[in-house]
């Protein structure tokens, strides 16, 4: 019996004709062995960026319906060529956009959420010996407007199709070899990790690595959709996302990951009455703006601060929605702060080991860098500080934990 993959590749890994011609033979090898396959495609290189300034050009304040239109072109030009460099090795092969396949969304323009997926058209494609060329990153409301599900939404868009289809695997492949314990870019230490849980991806995910966009690693851990992490340059073993393994708790900490596009808000003299904060995270939420961490200075004289990060690229809604409701809520001042990161370690292990928030803080407060807020699980632990000070408090932290010793050293030269 056929085994059923899924494969998706990054722009970094289609951004030229070879590349996508490197890719189309990886594809061809994969085929002979036996399997069906359905890939998934993002735009090529830094045509998103590119589109996105060019939108900016035309319309400083576009409307988020007609970015998505814009948008989702990148990634038609991606499976058109990719499908192309496939026939050229006699490869039945076809494209389809998230209308054809029938990846159905809500209307939240440029955040978009994958509701529902038709599976019957694939199925029907590879039974007819077709390799599925998807575009990623994009699908369809219940009006017929084209949407796309936020940077990094190929990943969701692959995780996704793998669940809808029951795949036997679904193989995310990029520049990379695998996930690593830090970025390596910040901290030349890291190390490859051979396994990790989906609760610590999803956790490093969300908290600024880069490798998997954290939505993709829920829809895996709710499905139970095996997940590998690869390069698209190497023929190597990648990083296997699992729901548990053997010993899982003996490593204490698996990452420690950095943030550098936060915000930080500091609602100024509110009022401490019940209801306030409800209202004003109300508010937000409406618009679709996530607010990350959160912190309530103790009552003064019946008024706190409250204090908050968001995407640095919401602050403008953030503003206007916050402005209205100054008088509203009573507040005094409003303060924004974009000269901070966040840096956060995620393990297993801490949860049942005590002393790793000490020694964190500790790590930190003997290297000089000032914690200005604080947010914890049972499997993270996150702290916002001076933008300036991030990179060497990932290095640092990463040495005190022990995380260079873990796993295989980098790729040196890894090719671009």
């Amino acid at each position: 019996m056929k085994k059923l993959v899924v494969q998706k590749f990054g722009g970094s890994s289609v951004a030229t004709a070879e590349k996508i011609m490197n890719i189309a033979k990886r594809i061809a090898q994969e085929e002979k062995k036996g399997n069906n396959l359905v890939v998934v495609v993002s735009a090529m290189g830094k045509t998103t960026d590119s589109l996105v300034q060019l939108a900016n050009e035309v319309n400083p304040h576009p409307s988020k319906r007609e970015m998505d239109m814009l948008l989702s072109t990148g990634e038609q030009i991606s499976i058109a060529l990719l499908a192309m460099a496939l026939h050229r090795l006699k490869v039945n092969a076809v494209s389809l956009t998230g209308m054809q396949v029938g990846i159905q969304t809500d209307s939240a323009h440029t955040k978009a959420k994958i509701l529902h997926i038709k599976t019957n058209k694939i199925f029907d494609l590879l039974r007819k010996n077709h390799i599925v060329i998807v575009a990623g990153f994009q699908g369809v409301d219940k009006n017929l407007n084209i949407t796309t599900l936020g940077r990094g939404g190929s990943d969701t868009t692959a995780v996704a199709l793998a669940a809808a289809l029951k795949a036997d695997t679904c193989e995310i492949y990029t520049d990379v070899e695998g996930v690593y314990t830090a970025d390596p870019r910040m901290v030349p230490e890291s190390r490859k990790l051979d396994i990790i849980t989906y609760d610590e991806m999803l956790e490093m995910a969300s908290l600024g690595a880069k490798v998997l966009h954290s939505r993709s690693v829920v829809i895996a851990k709710k499905y139970n959709t095996k997940l590998v992490v690869k390069t698209s340059f190497y023929n190597i073993p990648g990083t296997i996302i699992v729901k548990e393994y053997k010993n899982m708790e003996d490593l204490l900490i698996t990452g420690v990951t950095s943030k550098m596009d936060e915000a930080k808000i500091t609602i100024c003299g509110v009022p401490d009455t019940p209801g306030i904060a409800a209202k004003i995270f109300k508010a937000l939420a409406e618009e679709d703006i996530n607010v990350n961490m959160i912190v309530q200075s103790a009552s003064r004289k019946g008024i706190n601060d409250i204090s908050f990060t968001i995407s640095q690229s919401d602050i403008k809604d953030a503003n206007n929605i916050l402005q209205n409701l100054m008088k509203d809520v009573k507040a005094k001042d409003l303060n924004f702060d974009k000269n901070i990161g966040v840096v956060s370690i995620v393990g297993m292990g801490m949860a049942s080991h005590p002393g790793i928030a000490q020694k964190m803080f500790e790590t930190l407060g003997k290297h000089g860098v000032n914690i200005q807020m604080i947010s914890t699980s049972e499997i993270k632990i996150s702290c916002v500080i001076e933008r300036s000070k991030v990179k060497m408090a990932m290095q640092k932290l990463h040495q005190s934990f022990g995380l260079d010793k873990v796993g295989k050293k980098i790729l040196k030269g890894i090719k671009k």
